[in-house]
């Protein structure tokens, strides 16, 4: 299914909310056994961190090269290019792993998945 410019952009929108969504929902349900000003300034500082150094570059680069296309119509998948796809697969992994194994404790899936999936989803 091939798709115009600006729906890829929705699309690249609508998966990067998405995501953020349920990273957040996750840390937040999370969140109300250690709710603390300390927890919400680290959240926070993970919030700038990720806003400024990862998700704020990434939205630039995909817009442009979005924008770029010179065809009006391409394949929906094409929001992302495959470094893209590949790195979002090895953070879904990273972060299921992380959760499932135990390795880090609570207070860090609340404190980091709270500040990683507002930027996510403000992005």
């Amino acid at each position: 299914m091939k798709v115009k410019r600006n729906t890829l952009l929705l699309i690249a929108c609508l998966v990067w909310s998405a995501a953020g969504f349920n990273i957040l929902r996750i840390g937040l349900s999370a969140y109300a056994f250690y709710l603390s000003i300390l927890n919400i300034l680290l959240s926070f500082l993970v919030f700038l961190v990720f806003q400024r150094f990862v998700f704020g570059k990434l939205v630039k680069k995909h817009t442009a090269r979005i924008r770029a296309y010179l065809e009006d119509r391409h394949f929906f998948l094409k929001f992302f290019d495959a470094k893209s796809f590949a790195i979002m697969a090895v953070m879904m992994t990273g972060g299921i792993v992380l959760r499932s194994s135990g390795f880090v404790p609570e207070r860090f899936i609340a404190v980091f998945y709270t500040g990683l999936g507002a930027s996510l989803l403000l992005a």
